[in-house]
């Protein structure tokens, strides 16, 4: 432990260093283990990710972010917060009804998952309506207990605090958020007493919904929160911790009755440090100076950080001053031991979440002893960036001059679409309420052993293709027996929807253990943007084409687009991710051209993450929306008026960007909303939608089978607020994760409801 500043650290990866989290996850799921040797396992987990920071040297170590799906859910079944339609009568959450309200079961619908905030993890929404909460258990004291029990740890419980919790949750009308605040407020004081009875130092409360923007009501209600907090508990320190973005008005949160304040200095736009600068800092509160950047995967420039910490140390003594990431590690994966096959000069310019607890040891270290004590370490760093640096890929004049280039680009398609909608129709003369999906079917064990037989030389590229033809062909075959009008190829040759993009472009790198958390037991490996993007050849030609000539229904090209392959990536920090955006969107303009010139003229372009990486400020929107629209249309408004574009966006709140969704000038969307059940929907009733439009009828996530008279009345429900003629019939989503046989029984029932709707409406044809 370092003797000057001290450190602390928000949150670590739960998934493990080889994935071992997710594999007993689905070991549990799939009934391979009961539940006394599940949680014995787990415990061994979170046990090692504990000495893992303890090692590192951390101070203060979280307890209480561990968990054995997701966060808010924790925080969600620890007060009882459990629908009505999955029975529950009271006291502590049975494992498998846990679990039934994240995957759902065949009794009931899951819970609602959206993102978090502006990233790619995902949370289970609670559904709070009129449930009376009670403390079911109180899972930071059983944490802290079994930290200081097994490790001899006294660590710090994490929790979401209550004004987030309340703010991501559902159930009640905005304005009624005080009255639902004192419902719960006594659960928590109960909560913290326990955890102050037990001896604990200090309590993490996590309220990043603080930056999203406060009013006058909502700073009322943070004071009456944590006003009521402070007098049950005055012998607690109370870190309320922000990250994201700037905690504005920081005033505001520097009167709260709290003893220390967490702020991101990375991802803030230097609003923070200014706060700071002009209010001083409180004698009587301690700063968690977030100085690492916990989404990003780049070593430090640790010169930058010392830099940053003197500054903050002008205003806050050394005693009252913990460095620590701007969020928690969640976002980024374990260690960058491994990662053999990348070269060196990349290779030591990353920067895991292991590595970041030893950047921040380091830095606390320099700033507390001074530099000379470390110069063979600060030297080491500067060295390996500035060989990174330097790379010649990471500054191409080709695509700069490609960049320069788009302002003489067209920036919309020939023909509006109330003019290009009539020639679609008649090229393609498609039945009312047409069926499709959005693109992925299966990714069967079968799928992902002859992958990696392929990736180990086991198998040529002649027999790999010759077993991806043979999916394809069934796949195609599958889908015209069900009657689906629209087909796709199933994407079987894809792992995942950016990193098979990023393997076939210039700019990308991939790790070999570089996993990611995304929701449950779904972890992601996002590919690595360190150089120029460039496009290189046609990455998805070959697939669409051969799945075309085995039917005369349409397929459409199937194509990730350039804001959901930025944002599910890790970006270069060096470049602004509008320019990156730019890159990209260059790329797959040439990928577009070559589908269209192979004869493929129905193509999707997902764009699944463009809500992701909304700004959480609203006054940076506009700009954000501006560029994101802008990097779609480059990709896509250059093909012919016959030529069909599709997107595709799920699990986010769009209600507040329609008019940027038709601004894209997509011909067809497909948004989820199953799993909300419909409440999308209202945003149609509110606001006018002119173009083609699937709102998924059936939650892909969850391993149920919807039966026909659900997904009727979804349709129906829809029917009344959009034309139908402007509407198609779709899942909400990809269904690579899903069996065949669930996945084949859902498909059938879709297509009976959408020929049901269609006899309603007495036509069988555009």
């Amino acid at each position: 432990m370092s003797k000057g500043l001290k450190t602390s650290s928000l949150g670590y990866p739960r998934i493990g260093k080889n994935r071992e989290w997710k594999k007993l996850l689905e070991a549990y799921w799939a009934g391979k283990i009961d539940e006394q040797s599940f949680r014995s396992q787990m415990e061994e987990i979170q046990l090692q990710h504990l000495q893992t920071q303890q090692q590192a040297g951390i101070d203060l170590i979280p307890v209480g972010d561990f968990t054995f799906y997701d966060h808010v859910l924790d925080t969600a079944a620890m007060f009882g917060i459990v629908p009505a339609r999955y029975g529950y009568k009271g006291g502590e959450i049975p494992l498998d009804l846990y679990f039934a309200m994240a995957r759902g079961n065949a009794g009931a619908t899951a819970c609602e998952m959206t993102k978090w905030f502006n990233t790619n993890y995902h949370y289970i929404v609670p559904e709070i309506g009129s449930l009376t909460p009670a403390l079911t258990e109180n899972k930071p004291l059983a944490a802290y207990r079994f930290a200081k029990e097994r490790a001899g740890i006294e660590g710090k419980p994490v929790i979401v605090g209550l004004y987030t919790f309340l703010k991501l949750s559902k159930g009640f009308p905005a304005a009624d958020i005080a009255a639902v605040a004192a419902r719960f407020l006594p659960l928590y004081v109960q909560l913290l007493q326990e955890l102050q009875a037990e001896g604990v130092a200090w309590v993490q409360i996590d309220e990043p919904a603080i930056v999203t923007g406060l009013t006058a009501e909502e700073i009322a209600l943070l004071e009456n929160i944590y006003g009521g907090i402070s007098a049950a508990v005055p012998g607690l320190n109370i870190m309320l911790q922000t990250y994201f973005e700037a905690a504005e008005p920081l005033e505001a949160l520097l009167a709260l009755p709290v003893q220390g304040i967490g702020l991101d200095l990375v991802h803030d736009g230097g609003k923070n440090l200014e706060s700071v600068a002009r209010l001083g800092w409180p004698q009587d509160k301690t700063l968690g100076a977030g100085i690492l950047d916990g989404r990003n995967i780049w070593r430090a420039d640790i010169d930058a950080k010392l830099e940053l910490v003197a500054k903050l140390q002008q205003y806050v003594p050394q005693e009252r001053l913990i460095l620590q990431p701007a969020s928690s590690l969640l976002h980024v994966p374990v260690t960058v031991e491994g990662e053999a096959k990348l070269k060196t000069a990349v290779k030591n310019a990353l920067a895991f979440a292991n590595e970041k607890l030893a950047e921040l040891v380091l830095i606390a270290a320099a700033a507390s002893e001074g530099k000379e004590r470390y110069a063979a370490e600060l030297d080491r760093s500067r060295e390996v960036l500035a060989v990174f640096r330097a790379l010649p890929e990471r500054g191409r004049e080709d695509v700069a001059e490609q960049v320069r280039s788009l302002a003489q680009l067209p920036d919309r398609r020939s023909l509006p679409f109330a003019e290009r909608v009539k020639v679609q129709q008649e090229k393609w003369r498609l039945p009312l309420l047409p069926t499709t999906t959005i693109g992925s079917f299966p990714q069967t064990a079968e799928v992902r052993q002859a992958r990696l037989k392929w990736r180990k030389g086991v198998w040529n590229q002649e027999r790999y293709d010759l077993f991806i033809k043979r999916q394809i062909a069934e796949a195609i075959t599958l889908q015209e027996e069900l009657g689906l009008d629209v087909l796709v190829h199933g994407e079987f040759e894809r792992t995942d929807m950016v990193e098979f993009f990023g393997e076939k472009l210039a700019g990308y790198l991939f790790t070999a253990g570089g996993w990611v958390q995304s929701y449950g037991s779904r972890c992601v490996k996002p590919p690595v943007i360190y150089a120029d993007v460039a496009f290189i050849e046609p990455m998805t030609v070959k697939e669409s084409l051969y799945a075309q000539s085995l039917t005369k229904l349409p397929v459409k090209g199937m194509l990730t687009g350039p804001v959901t392959i930025l944002n599910w990536s890790f970006v270069r920090d060096d470049l602004s991710r509008e320019a990156v955006a730019g890159q990209i969107a260059l790329a797959l303009r040439h990928e577009v051209s070559a589908l269209e010139e192979a004869g493929i003229e129905m193509i999707q372009v997902d764009e699944p993450a463009i809500r992701e990486g909304l700004p959480l400020k609203a006054r940076d929107h506009e700009y954000y929306l501006n560029w994101a629209v802008k990097s779609f249309r480059t990709a896509t408004n250059h093909v012919k008026d016959t030529t069909q574009v599709h997107t595709h966006m799920c699990y986010s709140e769009f209600n507040d960007m329609i008019g940027s969704i038709s601004a894209m000038d997509a011909d067809v969307i497909s948004i989820e909303t199953s799993r909300s059940h419909g409440e999308l929907i209202v945003s149609f009733e509110e606001q006018e939608y002119d173009k083609g439009i699937g709102l998924g009828v059936y939650d892909i996530h969850s391993p149920r089978v919807p039966v026909v008279e659900e997904m009727t009345s979804a349709i129906e429900r829809a029917l009344r607020v959009l034309d139908v003629q402007q509407f198609w019939i779709n899942p909400d989503c990809g269904l690579k994760t899903r069996g065949w046989e669930e996945t084949t029984a859902a498909l059938r029932n879709m297509v009976k409801a959408a020929v049901l709707v269609r006899e309603k409406n007495g036509a069988v044809s555009r």
